[in-house]
Formats: C-alpha cells, structure tokens, sequence
C-alpha cells in the first residue's frame, strides 16, 4: 500500500450534520454525484464527494493501485476533514472501496450503501487489457463503451446532451490514473471477507446494468450480515443518475433507519 494522497474533494450541507461520504465509479469525478446532493443536504446531512486518485481533481500518482490505495486515501480525507464516522455510499469501483473499508476500518463507518458494484468482477485479464488499451490509446479510446453501459438505450435516446457530458467526463480522465484503477479492480480480493463487514448494509443493482448485473448485488447481499437487497429500474450501471429519486429515497430510508 502507498503513501495516501490528498484527494480532490467537495462538502456540501450543514458542518454539523452527519458527513456521508459519495465514493463514484471508474472514469467518473464528483458530478456523478450531482443528483444526490440536494437531497442529502436538504435532509441535514453534510455531504462529501470526492475524485478518486487519478480521477478528475486528484493527484496521478504512478500506478498500478490498489483498493488498499483508493480506501486510505479516504480515511485520510476524514481525518482531514476530522470526521470520526461517516455513512459510506459507493458505486461501482466506489462500492469496491467501500467494502474494503468495511473490512479494515469498520470503527469509521456509520452505514454502508453499496450501488450498482461487485466484489469479484472477473475475469482479472479483461482489466490488464483495458488498463493496455488506455495506456496506448488513451481514456477516449473507451469513453464511449464505457457509458453505453451507464445508461439503458432509452435514457441515452432521451438525454444526448447529458450522454456526451459523461463521455467527456470519462475521456478527460487522465490515462495513467484510469489504468491504474483498472488494476484494483483486477487485484481486488475483497469476496472471501465479506462475512465480517459489520455496517448497516443497503446493497442496490440496476435491473438492466450490464456492467454489474443483479447477480452481483446478490452474492454480495447473500454474503454481509443483515445486508437488504433492493433492484431499481429500469436502470443500468449509473443508476443513481437515471433513477436519482428512487436511489435518493432508498439511501435515505437507510441512513434513518440507521442514525
């Protein structure tokens, strides 16, 4: 594990409300999160997004990493921001991350909300060959492919405008830190320990993600104790983006039921 580095990161809400940190997917920066936020902050709730290393705002360190990386990278963003506890909410490789810290820190996590992820996303040669493609050719290389699997065809049709914003978000994603997360996904060894995570778990899949489909959430949801499975849709992979009400209204029945 390497040094952390200070992630690029945005707060919004009340200082005082309780912090529920917004971990987003490979290839994405904070305003993945915009749907979430008034929600949350109007709930009096203080919201923290941030850009993983590599991603958007942050550092590049040179790669590969791993999730030890991306997960103390956020502890130290909450000792920074002196937050002892937080509610946890990740999607995708944010998900990822958030099981790690269920793993190894489970005295800073309130709750756990895990969306649209995996904690076994095989096979680990399909990441070495994304991270090669990337590395040559560049984050545009995938932009494309990568969002036509973030939104149903009908949602693309529906908003072309917000569907080449997200392509552009992905493409300008720095090479090097884009690869070098496809490692941690590719290294990843977090099924075997999902047993001991002890949060309060919401684990929610897109009905139509083909990244991450529902089988996915529920070998998670099988795995944590007293972990609730909850399928949204129609939805795929950025499900918090093309169902935001549905999404917004199940992470905060869980922070409530669980402040």
């Amino acid at each position: 594990m390497s040094e952390p580095v200070e992630v690029r990161h945005i707060v919004d809400g009340p200082e005082e409300g309780p912090a529920v940190v917004l971990s987003g997917s490979l290839g994405s920066d904070t305003r993945m999160w915009e749907p979430q936020v008034a929600a949350l902050t109007e709930a009096g709730y203080r919201v923290v997004r941030y850009d993983h290393r590599g991603h958007g705002g942050s550092p590049v360190p040179p790669g590969p990493y791993s999730l030890a990386d991306l997960g103390s990278d956020v502890l130290a963003l909450l000792d920074r921001l002196h937050i002892r506890r937080a509610h946890f909410v990740g999607l995708s490789l944010g998900g990822m991350v958030g099981m790690w810290a269920g793993q190894h820190a489970p005295d800073r996590l309130r709750t756990l909300t895990l969306c649209c992820t995996s904690a076994e996303l095989g096979p680990p040669s399909g990441w070495a060959d994304r991270a090669a493609v990337v590395r040559a050719h560049g984050t545009g290389a995938v932009a494309e492919a990568v969002v036509g699997r973030w939104f149903t065809p009908r949602w693309r049709a529906a908003h072309p405008e917000l569907v080449t914003g997200y392509t552009d978000m992905v493409a300008a994603t720095v090479s090097e830190g884009y690869a070098a997360c496809c490692a941690a996904i590719e290294t990843m060894d977090i099924a075997p320990r999902l047993a001991t995570i002890s949060a309060p778990t919401l684990v929610i899949a897109g009905a139509d993600d083909p990244a991450t489909p529902p089988p996915h959430a529920e070998r998670i949801a099988d795995a944590i104790p007293l972990a609730r499975l909850e399928t949204v849709g129609p939805a795929a992979h950025l499900a918090n983006v093309e169902q935001p009400d549905a999404i917004n209204d199940l992470i905060l029945g869980h922070l409530k039921e669980n402040s």
